[in-house]
C-alpha cells in the first residue's frame, strides 16, 4: 500500500490539493467533531472553507462541503467525469473521493480546507493535502489489523500527518503515545501544542469553558456540541485555527464564539426528540463508548437508559457491549446494515444482568420502534455502537415528526 496512485491522479488534474492551505485532523475519536468546529470558526471569520470528512450517514455528498453546503449532485457528477477521463491507475473508493474533494475545493475557490483523516495517517489518502497544521485528537486501540497492536505503533501511524516545520495540536495522554508523538515532532521540527500543557481549559458552571494558551485567555467560550469531551475537542479546534495565523488565516474572538456556538454535527450526541429523549451517537470503540456514557450522565437527567446497540465484528464488541450495558436498564440488540455487522445473538452473552431487560431485534428501525414503545417520557433512548446504525436510523426516521412511521417500512 502506498499513495502513488492518488498522487498520479492529482498530478493529472494539475495538483488541486496544492491550491489552498489545509488543517489535517487525525486520531481515534473526535476527528469529525474537531473538523466541524474548526470549519465553523473559519467560516464565521469570513473564509470560504472546504470540509472533507468520513464516513457519511445518509448521503455520500455529506463528506464534501463548502461553508456547510454539500457538493451538489451536478457538481459531483462533473467532478467524477473529470477524474475518470484522466485516471490511469485504479483508486479505492476512499482515494477517489479524496481526489474528488480536492478538485471540488479548487473549483469552488476555497480559502482553506479542513481535512479529516480516514484511518491511521501514514498511508491514508488525505496525506496528499499540504497541511501546515495537524491535529491528533487522541490515540486508542482501533483498526489494529491495519495500524498495529501496540498503542505506540498506532500513534506512529497517526502522527505521520504531522507537518515538518509546522504545528501539531494534540490531546493524547498515555505515556507511550505521548513519547512516540514527541519523538517524531523533534525529528520533523514540528511545534507541539498539548492540551493539558501548552493549552489549558476549564469548565465553567454555565456550561461554557475558558481556554488559555501562552499569555492569551479566551473566557466563557460556548460549545454547540454536548458533552465534556466536546469541550476538549473545541479547544483543539480553537488551537488549530490559532495555529493558522502563521499562514495569514486569522479568526477574531467573536468569530470563535459564533463558530463554536453554531456548530452542528449529526450523529454525535444528536438529540432527535424529547419526552422521551432520543440521542444518536456513533461511538464505535471502547474509548468512544466510555466518553459517551460519561457525557450522558453530565448532560441529561433521566429515569431509565434504554440502549439500541449494534456493532461491527471488527470492533472490540465485547468491551463496548459490557461498558454500555453497565449503565442501561434496557438493552435492545440490533444489526447495522453492513456485511461486517454482528448478529444480536453474538452480543447477547455480554449484556445480560439480573435487573436488565434484553431484546433482540435485527432490523434497526424496528428496534427503535420497540424502544419508543417501552419508554416512558422521563426515560432516555440511546442509539449507539456504529455510525452505520446511526445512518440507518436517520434514513428511516428523517425527522422527529415521522418517528413512529419510518420511511419505506
Amino acid at each position: 500500500m502506498d499513495l502513488g496512485a492518488v498522487r498520479s491522479a492529482l498530478e493529472a488534474l494539475g495538483h488541486p490539493e496544492s491550491s489552498y492551505p489545509a488543517i489535517i485532523i487525525a486520531g481515534t475519536n473526535g476527528k469529525g467533531s474537531v473538523a466541524a468546529m474548526a470549519a465553523a470558526i473559519l467560516a464565521a471569520a469570513g473564509y470560504v472553507v472546504g470540509l472533507y470528512t468520513s464516513p457519511h450517514l445518509v448521503d455520500v455528498r455529506e463528506r464534501i462541503r463548502v461553508n456547510g453546503a454539500m457538493i451538489t449532485r451536478r457538481e459531483l457528477a462533473a467532478a467524477i467525469g473529470a477524474i475518470d477521463r484522466r485516471l490511469e491507475e485504479p483508486l479505492t473508493y476512499f482515494e477517489f473521493l479524496t481526489v474528488l474533494a480536492s478538485l471540488h475545493f479548487r473549483r469552488k475557490g476555497i480559502d482553506i480546507a479542513v481535512i479529516e483523516v480516514g484511518m491511521g495517517g501514514r498511508l491514508d489518502a488525505t496525506r496528499v493535502f499540504e497541511a501546515s497544521v495537524a491535529v491528533i485528537t487522541n490515540v486508542a486501540r482501533d483498526h489494529q489489523e491495519y495500524l498495529g497492536k501496540r498503542l505506540r505503533d498506532i500513534a506512529a501511524e497517526k502522527a505521520a500527518v504531522m507537518p515538518a516545520g509546522g504545528i501539531c495540536v494534540t490531546a493524547v495522554r498515555p505515556a507511550a503515545v505521548r513519547q512516540a508523538i514527541e519523538r517524531l515532532a523533534r525529528e520533523r521540527g514540528t511545534a507541539l501544542w498539548r492540551l493539558g500543557g501548552e493549552i489549558m481549559i476549564r469548565r465553567r458552571r454555565d456550561g461554557t469553558f475558558s481556554y488559555r494558551r501562552e499569555d492569551r485567555t479566551r473566557r466563557a467560550l460556548p460549545c454547540g456540541l454536548q458533552g465534556g469531551h466536546q469541550r476538549q475537542n473545541a479547544a483543539l479546534a480553537v488551537a488549530a485555527v490559532e495555529a493558522m495565523a502563521e499562514r495569514g488565516i486569522v479568526a477574531a474572538d467573536e468569530d470563535i464564539r459564533r463558530g463554536l456556538a453554531g456548530v452542528r454535527w449529526e450523529g454525535r450526541m444528536e438529540v432527535l426528540r424529547r419526552d422521551p429523549i432520543l440521542v444518536l451517537d456513533g461511538a464505535h470503540n471502547p474509548a468512544g463508548i466510555r466518553a459517551l456514557c460519561r457525557a450522558l450522565r453530565e448532560e441529561f437527567s433521566f429515569r431509565r437508559l434504554i440502549v439500541v446497540f449494534g456493532v461491527l465484528g471488527d470492533k472490540p464488541y465485547r468491551e463496548m457491549a459490557e461498558r454500555v450495558a453497565a449503565s442501561a436498564s434496557v438493552m435492545i440488540l440490533t444489526r447495522p446494515g453492513s456485511d461486517r455487522s454482528l448478529p444480536p445473538t453474538v452480543l447477547l452473552p455480554f449484556v445480560g444482568g439480573p435487573t436488565r431487560e434484553v431484546a433482540m431485534i435485527a432490523s434497526p428501525p424496528a428496534a427503535l420502534r420497540h424502544a419508543l414503545a417501552v419508554a416512558h417520557a422521563e426515560d432516555l433512548i440511546l442509539v449507539t455502537g456504529s455510525l452505520y446504525l446511526v445512518g440507518e436510523i436517520k434514513k428511516a426516521f428523517p425527522s422527529p415528526r415521522t418517528m413512529i412511521a419510518p420511511k419505506g417500512k
